[in-house]
This record gives C-alpha cells, structure tokens and sequence, in this order.
C-alpha cells in the first residue's frame, strides 16, 4: 500500500503556511479533516528576540488555557489538545463553533502550529496581526486527478476565526455545483455571525463531488471586522500521480497585505517528474497577467478568483543544484508556494510574501526549527533559504553562536528577471536560528522526515511596518514599537510630528493616533498604519468629611483636562451605612449616610470624559468620615432701642445661647444663604445694631460638620408717657408737670427724679422714663399763652368800639382794668385821652392801647368872621399816618386834610371853591403810637352853612 498518510509534507518553507510574523497578538484558526486523517499531535512553538523574559497568554474562546514565559534562546512550546485546532465531526462543520487560538504577549514573537504523526506533518506559521483583516480570497491545492480508494481521505477546509464580537461574514464565488460538509446542496453565498473566538469551518470531501477538487479555489470571504484564515487541505495531493496525500495548510493574509512581485526557491524534492515544486497564483481583480522570470509575455492572463498553476520546470538553475523563480503579475495576487521533501506523498505548501525594500534587515529568532510534535529530531532533515537584495552582508547564527557567512556555494545566486533580489539555500541547520543582512532579507526552513515534508518563512511583513506594543495595553504603562531593522524613525501623534521620538520605540503620554514615517536605503519613506492609543483606567482615592446629613458628590478628573460625561458616571461599589445615587441628568453623586451611623463608608464610582473618541475614565474609592452634627437650639435676643434711630437696637450675638457644646466655632450671617457659602460674615456680632428681625449663626463642631441656627432680635420700642403733655400758661404763671405712675424710675431735666415737677414756668422740658431697662427720653413744652392783638379801633362820636385778634377766645374788655365787660363797645366815653385793655381766656395780664377822642365839631360856617370857619383836626396832628377825608352824601371824597394843610378844612373842594350849605361826611384815621401802631379810626357828619 502506498504510504497515503505516510507523505505528509509540513511545509514552512519559502514564504510558506506563513512567512511568520513576529507580533505581540496572534490568531489561528481551526481546520477540518477527514475522519481516517486524524491523530495529529499539535503545538504551539513560540519564540522571541527579546532578552528580558515576557509571559504569552493563550487563549481558546476567550478563556485562558496557560500562560508560557518567552526570552531569547528559550523558545517555548505548548501541546494543543486537537479538540481545539480540529475536528473530522461533520455536524462541526458549517456551525458556529468555539474552535481556534489566540496568544497576546507583552513583547513581540513568532508563533507557529505544528501537526505531525510519523508520516504527515505541517507548520501553520502566523503572521500576527498582519494576518487579520476583512477580505481575503481562499486557497487549496489544485487536485487535478481521480484518486478513487483515497477519495474519502482528500478535502479542502477553510476555517475562519473572529477577533470581534459580532462579526459578520460572507463567503461567496465558489463553484455553484460545490458539495459543503454539512450544508448540502451548498447555497449561492454563505453568511454567519461570529463573536470574538468563535469560529466557523467550511470544508468538501473529494467523495462528495469531483468539484470539490478545484472549485472553492478563489472564493472571496468579506468580513465587517477583522478575522483570520487558516486555507487548505487535510488531506490533499496536487502531484502527477496518486501515490499518496499530506496535510497542505498555510494562513492566509487579507488583501490590503497582497503586493505583485515575488521569489521562490525550490525546496527538497528529488522527484521533478512529480511536478510537487511551483506554485498557485490566485487573482483579485480581473485582467491580472502572470510572468515568469525573464519572459516577456504573460504565462496567464486572470480574472478575480481566477487561479493558475505553475509548474516546477518553471524554476531557473543557478547552479550548484541551486533553483529559484521570479513571479510578477500586473496587478496584486496571492501566491502559495507548493513544496515536497522527496516525493508525491510529501507535499505541502507556503503562503509567499511579496518583495519589498522594507522587509526587515534581521530575523531573530527562529525557533527549534529541526523540532515537530512527537517526531524524534533526528530523523529531520532542513535547508534554510534566503533572499535579500542584491549586495548585502549575510551571516546567520544557531543558537546564539557566533555569525556564520554562507559559502559560495551557498549563495547569493542571481534571480533572473530581477537582477535586484538574490537567494542563498544552506543545508543541515537545527536548532535556533537567527538571520542578519544589512538589507531587506526574508529566509525560510524547509524540511522533512519519513514520508512528511513541511516549510515555512519567517520574516516582518512588508510595505508599511505595523506599531506593536511592547508594554502594557494603555497610558501610562504602554510602550510602542516598530521593528528595528529600519534607518530613521519618525513617530507622530495625530498626524503631527513628536520632538525627538526618532527610535523604533516610543512610550507615549497622551491618547490618540499614532503612526511612525520610517526610511531605510533607497526605499521611499513609508508611514505606519494608524495604532490607537487610549489612557488607561485612572484609578484614583479619595477622602471627604460628611456629616450625618446628605453630601454632593461632583466628579472631577484628578489628571485629564476633559469634563465628565454625566451619562458614563456610575457607582461602581455602594456605599454600605448609607445610600448613594446618581442624577442621570447631572451625573452629580448623592451620598446620604444611615440615620445616627457615626464612622466611615466607601463607595467606588467610575466616570468617563467628553472627547469624541480617545476618552479618558477615573475610577475613584472615596472613603467617607461620616461625624455628628452639633446640637443647635433657635434662641431670642432683646435689646433696648437706639435713640438715634429708634426703630433699630445694638445686639451682642455672642450671648445668644444657640448651643451648650464645647469646641464649636459659631460665625454669624445675615441670611441663611450666608451662612451655608460662607458670604457676608458679620465680623462685630458684639456690636450689631438692627432692626427687629433675624440673623444666623453657623455653629461649627471639629469635624467640620455645621448647624445654622436663629437667632430672633427684637428691639425695645420707646414707651412714653400718655399723661405728659404740652402746656400752656400765661407767662407770669407756673404749672406743674406730671409723667404718670407707670414707670420704673425718672429723671427729670431739671435733676428731679419725680413722677412731677412743680413750679414750672414758661420753657422745654425733657425726662428719661425708665420701663425695665430702657429708658426713653421724652421731651414736653410749656408754652407762654399768646396775647390777644388790639387790632384797630373806631370811635363813632362817643362810642369807642375795640377789635382784638390773636389770644384764645372769648375775649373781655376794659377801659379802666377794673371793670370787664364781654361787649367790645364802650359808650358815652368821654373826650379826651384814654385807655381800652383786652385779654383772653387765659386771664393773663391784659394789653392795653391808648386812645384820643377828640373833641366834636358838628357846624362850621366858612365865612371868614373868625368863629367856626374851618374843621380843624390840628390838635392830632402828632398822631402816625393822621388823614382827614371829606365826602359828600353819595359817598364821594371831595377833600383831603393833611399835613400840607395843617389837618384842617375850610368847606372848599380843592382850597377855593366852596361846597353848598348842607351835611357832609367826615372820616379821622390815624395810628396810635405804641407797639402795635394801632389803627383809630374817629367818624362823624359835619353841618356847612355858606353864606354868599
């Protein structure tokens, strides 16, 4: 029987089931294989440039498995259990399954899957995080014949894997005639929903279709977020004869890492006529054209998910058993190395990465490469090959010894079609193995044992180096880095360049994105993909004083310049002697400790900032120190009134007994707003002059803890005496003055200290009435009664009539101040000087005017004989203002007698023409001469005889 299981080529060749990344993440997922293919021993081989020691997590589902420790000449291995990489379940096909691995380490690593039993093996190499992304196109090996017996033994399997919750994927482009395990007849499209470690396996058996063979090739898998692809077969053979079949895997990469110029060598197989050496070429776009080395004209022209297969007589002898390859095609595809260690049976083949300036200078290290799961070592057989750019130093080293240079039998060897490139093939290595060139340079093992073959590259992904972190997830802790195989380095934060960030690694402070612009020979500069960087959790303490009443709570970044979003605050841990809350409009915290709980409390809350994207969050234990309030009583202050404004007193505030506690501090305010912000202090409260009305006092005890309290004023208003009142009395009389019984003591102005003052003239006086303690001084007046005014007075002939103004009435009168009488008409007074006295109600001493009656003159007779000529007033003349008006019966002034004419009338009009016989009207007036200038008016008729 021909050893069908026994080839089973484990190919990590050239650019082979990886062309491995060395990363801090790596993802793979899981295939399926036929049932008699089973009992593989699988495991992770891990290793790592860096000298300090690092632990790798791994992780199936999301649950860590172990966590193995890594360094720089201790590569790790770690044995999977199948269950988790694999199954030959058909009811675990087309499902959602928790199949696959993923690694995270704090330091970058290459990671590699190796499957073997004693005559199959096969090197899944990752390629970190270069190897995620959200489109690829499947590959297979072509399976271009019948192999009857073996067909139950032969499939294709694609497993994908997701990084990301809810991960949508869609598969579409197959062959419509495909047979699916487990999901027969297959759909036009496939679509599933991952969630971060779930997996999902497409896979055909060659019993189930003949176009099972070749029909998945180039089928177009488009993610919504990032996963990995693990393509090929378990079992497969794409020789020329069916003489048996291997494990043919590799990891696939997305597009976005695809490029269109690439270079083989030819690994171990001694059997050219099994055509086992040469590649697949896979297209992404359509009107893509293949050439080969230096041929001028396209060996195929393809279509998207169009493939093609190159023979192994494709291969250029360089000499010395030395064969390599130059591929371009004109637009970017995917190129899989095929590969065998010495026959059909041993076949495999390699994902092969494009040429580019920027891969990387070193390759540090490669580890246990001569080591496969549950295969003595020294059955394994190795060739390392090389490619670098044309005129670079190479040297390789093993496990750490000295640099070893190939020898010219080794290489460099030409490539032709690309005089830029060469390659170097060194038989015989083992072990640990580290590559260094002074120019981009990517190498590969490839070996075998038995009837099994395998291979694989090891190298950075080229065209834009990827950030990775070094340290930590977050700021502060994080550090990042690119590879150091590169010239200058420039790191930028959010597209703008960082003063002196010009290594390959750089520990930032600040959220956001950054990229690094790197050089290297005559490459042109090239700038990373975006890495974000986010702050990490802040985790912060704090401490507040609470009394037992409720407290704010206000989030505040102890650090970050953002404001807090209060829709993120949230209580992480309550509180438990009390009650915490938050506002879900404010985001504002309200702790309200247990009724009379006296102690401490915690709470931890977490909150997170405004920024649009890179948000900062603070998750803060705040301890409470919960403390009594004081014992507070509202308290009355009284006070006398102030004189000066009676309606406001002076209060000491301080003797306002508001608490009987020791150690409290009391400051007093106004109003209550005062009191609780601290505003508008009353900074005498010993001297406070107000009003009736209210102040507070904010009562302080050592813990900080406060009560306001009221304190009530009220002020004394004056009392006065209802009995005293104003006086009047005539100014030669005394009165006395009487405050009433109702007061608590006196004093008078004038000394006494009596309810009443006797013998009190005319004057103001003052007394201070004493009710408790206040005294009130009240003023009163003892007016001096006002005199009545002789206003004028008239005498009619003998009749004297007094009129008087002023005084209080009823008024008597008097013409000798003996004798009163009620009536203001004197008769039958005789001519001559005299005196007429008037006074009030009062009876005060009188006042008095004199008067002159003067004597009658009734006829006169103007006709010059001497007797009884003229009216002559002379005899008045010394009176003030003395005027003598002359009317005729009708009212008419015909003659006024005056000084000028000696007060007399000659019984003229105007001095020479004489009035007619008949009676006339006389008017006396004058002013006495006193004080007063009293007005005397004297009045009578006159009798004119003319003779002519």
């Amino acid at each position: 029987m021909k050893k069908f299981l026994l080839s089973f080529v484990l190919i990590f060749f050239s650019i082979s089931t990886l062309f491995a990344q060395r990363d801090t993440e790596h993802w793979i997922a899981p295939y399926f294989m036929a049932t008699s293919a089973t009992g593989y021993a699988n495991a992770l081989y891990l290793s790592t440039d860096s000298t300090t020691p690092f632990e790798v997590k791994i992780y199936n589902n999301n649950t860590l498995l172990t966590t193995v420790t890594l360094s720089k000449g201790a590569p790790q291995t770690y044995t999977v259990t199948p269950a988790l990489i694999s199954t030959s379940n058909a009811s675990e096909a087309a499902t959602v399954t928790t199949k696959g691995l993923y690694l995270k380490g704090d330091k970058p690593y290459f990671c590699s899957l190796r499957a073997a039993q004693s005559v199959h093996g096969e090197i899944i190499t990752s390629k970190g995080k270069a190897g995620i992304g959200t489109k690829f196109y499947a590959a297979a090996a072509p399976i271009t014949y019948a192999f009857s017996s073996f067909d139950t033994l032969i499939d294709f399997t694609t497993g994908i894997l997701a990084t990301e919750d809810g991960t949508t994927v869609t598969v579409s482009g197959y062959d419509p005639n495909i047979q699916f395990v487990n999901n027969s007849p297959a759909p036009l499209t496939v679509t599933f929903t991952l969630n971060k470690g779930q997996s999902y396996l497409l896979a055909g058996l060659l019993s189930q279709s003949t176009v099972n063979r070749t029909g998945f090739i180039g089928a177009k898998i488009v993610s919504n977020k990032p996963i990995s692809v693990t393509n090929g077969n378990a079992n497969g053979n794409f020789g020329t004869s069916p003489s048996g079949s291997d494990l043919i895997l590799d990891q696939s990469v997305p597009t976005n890492r695809l490029g269109n110029e690439f270079a083989m060598v030819r690994s171990l197989s001694q059997n050219p006529a099994d055509n086992m050496e040469g590649g697949i070429v896979i297209a992404t776009e359509n009107n893509t054209e293949v050439y080969l080395n230096n041929i001028a004209t396209p060996v195929a022209t393809l279509d998207e998910g169009d493939w093609y297969r190159i023979n192994e007589t494709s291969y250029v002898d360089q000499g010395n058993g030395h064969r390599n390859m130059y591929i371009r095609t004109t637009k970017n595809v995917y190129l899989y190395q095929t590969v065998a260690r010495d026959g059909s049976q041993s076949g495999g083949y390699n994902y092969i990465p494009p040429l580019n300036c920027f891969l990387p200078r070193k390759i540090d290290e490669i580890g246990k490469v001569n080591e496969m799961p549950s295969i003595t070592t020294s059955t394994i057989t190795l060739k390392l090959n090389i490619l670098t750019e044309a005129g670079a130093t190479v040297t390789y080293s093993v496990n750490g010894g000295a640099p070893i240079t190939p020898t010219a039998a080794q290489g460099p060897f030409p490539l032709s079609g690309n005089s830029n490139w060469v390659t170097y093939g060194i038989t015989g290595v083992a072990g640990n193995l580290s590559i260094n060139s002074n120019k981009a340079v990517t190498a590969g093992v490839n070996g075998g044992y038995s009837a099994a073959g395998y291979g694989g590259y090891f190298a950075g992904f080229s065209s834009i180096p990827l950030i990775s972190k070094t340290t930590g997830d977050c700021i502060p802790g994080i550090k990042l880095e690119v590879d150091d195989s590169y010239e200058t380095y420039q790191w930028y934060l959010n597209g703008n360049p960082i003063t002196g960030a010009n290594s390959n690694t750089y520990t930032p402070t600040l959220g956001g994105n950054y990229t690094v612009k790197i050089t290297i020979g005559s490459c042109p500069p090239e700038t990373t993909p975006v890495f974000k960087v986010f702050t990490c959790l802040t985790e912060s303490t704090k401490a507040m004083n609470v009394c037992d009443i409720s407290q704010v709570v206000i989030p505040e970044f102890t650090a970050s310049t953002q404001t807090y979003n209060p829709s993120t605050v949230t209580i992480v841990t309550p509180p438990t002697n009390g009650i915490a809350t938050v506002n879900p409009v404010t985001g504002v915290i309200n702790y309200t400790p247990n009724v009379n709980y006296v102690g401490t409390d915690t709470i931890v809350y977490k909150f997170c900032g405004n920024a649009p994207e890179f948000v900062d969050c603070e998750q803060v234990t705040l301890t409470f120190t919960v403390s009594e309030l004081p014992i507070v009583t509202d308290a009355t202050l009284r006070t006398c009134f102030l004189e000066s404004n009676t309606a406001t007193g002076e209060f000491n505030l301080t003797n306002a007994l508001v608490t009987g506690q020791g150690g409290v501090t009391k400051k007093y305010y106004p109003s209550t707003t005062d009191a609780v912000n601290g505003t508008n202090e009353i900074l005498t409260p010993d001297h406070y002059i107000a009003p009736n009305g209210v102040v507070y006092v904010k009562v302080t005890n050592g813990n900080g803890c406060y009560r306001i309290a009221k304190i009530t004023l009220i002020v004394f208003p004056p009392t006065k005496s209802s009995v005293l009142t104003e006086k009047v009395i005539c100014m030669e009389d005394k009165t006395t003055l009487d405050a009433g019984p109702d007061f608590d003591g006196y004093l008078w102005s004038t000394g006494a200290t009596t309810q009443t003052i006797s013998d009190v003239t005319v004057g103001t006086y003052w007394v201070r009435l004493k009710t408790g303690e206040c005294w009130t001084t009240q003023t009163v007046k003892v007016y001096a009664a006002q005199q009545p005014v002789i206003s004028s007075v008239d005498i009619a002939t003998n009749t004297v009539t007094v009129y008087a103004t002023g005084g209080t009435a009823p008024y008597k009168y008097s013409m000798d101040n003996i004798s009163w009488q009620d009536s203001n008409v004197f008769t039958d007074v005789p001519r001559g000087n005299g005196t007429v006295y008037v006074k009030d109600a009062y009876d005060c001493n009188p006042i008095s005017v004199e008067i002159t009656i003067p004597n009658l003159i009734n006829v006169i007779t103007p006709n010059n004989d001497g007797v009884n000529d003229v009216l002559d007033y002379s005899e008045l003349g010394h009176k003030s203002n003395l005027v003598i008006d002359i009317f005729d019966r009708y009212g008419t002034r015909i003659y006024q007698a005056n000084k000028a004419n000696g007060y007399k009338w000659d019984g003229t009009t105007n001095g020479s023409k004489k009035v007619s016989t008949g009676n006339y009207w006389f008017s006396v007036s004058w002013n006495e001469p006193n004080a007063k200038q009293t007005p005397i008016k004297y009045s009578g008729w006159i009798l004119v005889k003319n003779r002519e």
